[in-house]
């Protein structure tokens, strides 16, 4: 049970930590690029799609380690965990409201204010890329180098 619960939560916390990196130095700068009447109208529905694949990833990947910690993993399974599940209350509190900016109908989707929600959105999103980059750091050196602990 206990090597099961930290194999998926390392791969969640990979898949979750991949795609969050993938979307701050591939999508993002990629979407901006192709000017902010563009982007403001691309990031609703790539949005959606990665709300729920990440939430999932995030829950998960939480979830997990929490179960390989009661089956006797260290603690530090635990806390990995909950660095990676950081990422859900960050951005209900700190992203939701530029999300909801940007979503809005009432957004001119040409405008200064536009642009200024997406660069402020990509340097909110990185901080959910740097935590879930830790938690898998910390999840393989656990998985890797503390096995007998």
């Amino acid at each position: 049970m206990r090597q099961i619960a930290e194999f998926v939560a390392v791969l969640s916390c990979s898949l979750f930590a991949g795609a969050s990196i993938y979307i701050n130095l591939v999508e993002h700068p990629a979407r901006m690029e192709c000017g902010v009447e563009t982007a403001a109208t691309e990031f609703g529905p790539s949005y959606r799609r990665a709300t729920i694949m990440q939430a999932s990833l995030a829950a998960l990947g939480l979830l997990s380690s929490i179960a390989a910690w009661l089956a006797g993993a260290t603690f530090w399974w635990l806390v990995a965990g909950a660095l990676l599940g950081s990422v859900m209350p960050f951005t209900l509190i700190v992203i939701l409201p530029t999300n909801k900016l940007l979503l809005s109908p009432a957004l001119d989707k040409r405008s200064i204010e536009a642009e200024r929600l997406l660069a402020l959105w990509g340097r909110l999103h990185a901080v959910r890329s740097v935590l879930s980059a830790l938690a898998l750091l910390l999840f393989l050196y656990l998985a890797f180098f503390m096995k007998s602990v």
